[in-house]
């Protein structure tokens, strides 16, 4: 007798290291796909993620609209680099480990390269930080930050309770200005939010599936913690100035809520005041990283390739990746470690109160760097004022780009200079 057919198996559950075949990527294409985009991306985490839209959900097709909006508010709700994490997690989705690390390369390579470029040029040549066309990056810092402010501010503080938190953590951080009273800051905004902000909850929505199992969120959260409280104990017990500065890159990555501008004063309070990088190189570092696509924490592979002993005993392009490392880390670990878990936090209230009253106060941080370190050491004068004001009226108003602001800064700040 014949025998009779077998019932056919489903396909076993892909896992985050090993994709289904029919969605898997080679991770040189999905490399490929993402250089383009880190040599395109201009404007910002949010135009990023407009970038990424049209090219993963209408070019390469390779998620659906749902899909892609519900892994974009995932990383909107983490601290980190919120392109880079979806970047990440699509390259998670799509090549598995390798997928997700091919598509950072592509994506942070471009202007990793530049920044490190240009802080090649500043320490071979010193009397650039004091020169006219330096000044104007710096002049162009200001209105780039204020310009977040100003965003941020009217999407984030909508009301007067998140308006009178961020109010509350620039008042501290400005009394008190150290990293320490940065995180107090933070973590202070978020417990009022948790007891005082009532916010209507979203409406249940089923999760993509980006194919990372418990366990390996679980482990990736636990690597995150570790790292977080024991760098800084490794750093103090060893006495080792180079372990501390990496762990100042590692906290500002795993604390910055509400956008790249925000690790400016976290990355500030670590590099500037021990001496590692002079304020002037800092900000000209900060400015330039407007004029480039991909994602601003490419300032840190500046920062690393600048720095100067005793905090840093490497050579410029190895503390260029170090401190890139350092940086991006955390925010990979959060992807991977709420991916899991997404749809219950998602769902929860008193978790997205508390993350409210964050951005409210990540908001009031930013508003107290954009007066110091930004405005008190780039503003001198009348002149130095007016650049900024046009600057910040050509980016809100006009809406140029910022890579067009930034070159017109530079460009008159340095005529300013030679016009003495």
């Amino acid at each position: 007798m014949p025998r009779p057919p077998q019932p056919s198996r489903p396909p076993p559950q892909g896992s985050a290291a090993d994709p289904a075949p029919e969605t898997r990527q080679s991770p040189w294409a999905i490399f490929l796909v993402f250089l383009r985009l880190g040599l395109t991306s201009f404007g910002g985490p949010v135009a990023h993620l407009g970038y990424f839209r049209t090219e993963f959900v209408e070019r390469q097709r390779w998620m659906d609209e749902r899909s892609y909006a519900d892994l974009v508010a995932l990383c909107q709700f983490l601290p980190g680099p919120a392109s880079s994490q979806v970047g990440f997690a699509v390259g998670l989705a799509r090549g598995g480990w390798a997928g997700s690390l091919a598509a950072w390369l592509g994506f942070t390579l471009p202007s990793a390269l530049l920044m490190a470029g240009f802080a090649y040029g500043l320490t071979q040549h010193r009397d650039w930080a004091d020169s006219g066309l330096l000044h104007g990056l710096n002049v162009a810092a200001v209105a780039v930050v204020a310009q977040a402010v100003w965003s941020m501010a009217r999407t984030l503080c909508p009301d007067r309770p998140r308006a009178a938190l961020a109010i509350g953590a620039a008042l501290l951080t400005l009394l008190l200005p150290s990293a320490l009273a940065q995180l107090g800051a933070i973590v202070a905004s978020g417990a009022v939010g948790w007891a005082l902000l009532k916010l209507p909850g979203q409406a249940p929505q089923p999760h993509a599936g980006w194919r990372v199992s418990r366990r390996s969120g679980v482990a990736a959260l636990a690597l995150f913690f570790a790292l977080l409280f024991g760098m800084p104990l490794a750093a103090a017990a060893l006495a080792s100035p180079a372990l501390a500065m990496l762990d100042g890159f590692y906290r500002a990555g795993a604390l910055v809520f509400g956008g790249g501008h925000v690790v400016l004063p976290l990355l500030q309070s670590a590099v500037v005041p021990g001496g590692a990088v002079g304020n002037a190189e800092f900000l000209a570092g900060y400015g330039a990283a407007q004029a480039l696509p991909g994602p601003l924490f490419t300032f840190a592979a500046y920062l690393g390739a600048v720095m100067q002993p005793p905090a840093a005993w490497w050579s410029a392009p190895l503390g260029a990746l170090l401190c890139l490392l350092a940086i991006f880390l955390p925010a990979a670990l959060l992807v991977v470690g709420a991916l899991p878990f997404w749809d219950a936090l998602r769902q929860h209230p008193a978790l997205q109160s508390a993350l409210a009253g964050v951005n409210a106060g990540v908001v009031g941080i930013l508003l107290a760097a954009l007066y110091d370190p930004v405005w008190t050491s780039a503003v001198r004068g009348a002149h130095d004022f007016a650049l900024a004001l046009a600057a910040f009226a050509l980016l809100v108003i006009a809406r140029w780009s910022p890579l067009a602001v930034v070159a017109l800064a530079a460009a008159g700040g340095w005529a300013m200079a030679a016009l003495g």
